[in-house]
């Protein structure tokens, strides 16, 4: 019996249970499971954050890769989903802490992600869409403060 970690390629999930399957792995990623990402991503899938835009399984392992080497704890928690044809918009918040600075505090990046999925319930594109400078740069130190500076200046 597959787990929701494993997909059955015997026959093709439904999107609803392909979307549960996706969930449950990016709620429990951990730098294992980096290598095992072609389960849920398709050969050409297309992965495109504020900071990123490729293509294929190896350069998203490789950002996923970045990810647990640049921060401390990284995890995902879904907080929504809606789920139509085959494609999904889920919405997330992002839990880490910097290394080097404000260690120990728990840092949050709220987010979404629309994805597009093939007959087998693999992720053919993945966009990521999250305020750079709100949820981000305001949290940096020297740049934080300009950030939040701006801020105050294009909202007075």
């Amino acid at each position: 019996m597959p787990t929701p970690a494993s997909p059955n390629p015997a026959a093709a999930p439904s999107t609803e249970d392909a979307v549960t399957r996706v969930i449950a792995f990016f709620e429990a990623l951990s730098p294992a499971d980096v290598a095992r990402i072609d389960a849920f991503y398709a050969v050409n899938a297309r992965f495109k954050d504020p900071f990123n835009d490729v293509q294929g399984v190896p350069a998203v392992q490789h950002i996923f890769k970045h990810m647990f080497v640049a921060l401390e704890q990284p995890r995902f928690v879904v907080t929504g989903r809606v789920v139509q044809g085959q494609q999904c918009f889920l919405t997330w918040d992002f839990l880490f802490g910097f290394k080097g600075f404000h260690t120990g505090v728990t840092q949050t990046v709220h987010g979404a992600s629309h994805l597009v999925l093939d007959d087998a319930g693999r992720i053919t594109l993945h966009r990521d869409y999250w305020d750079a400078a709100e949820e981000l740069y305001e949290k940096l130190p020297v740049v934080g403060g300009l950030m939040r500076w701006l801020k105050r200046r294009a909202n007075s």
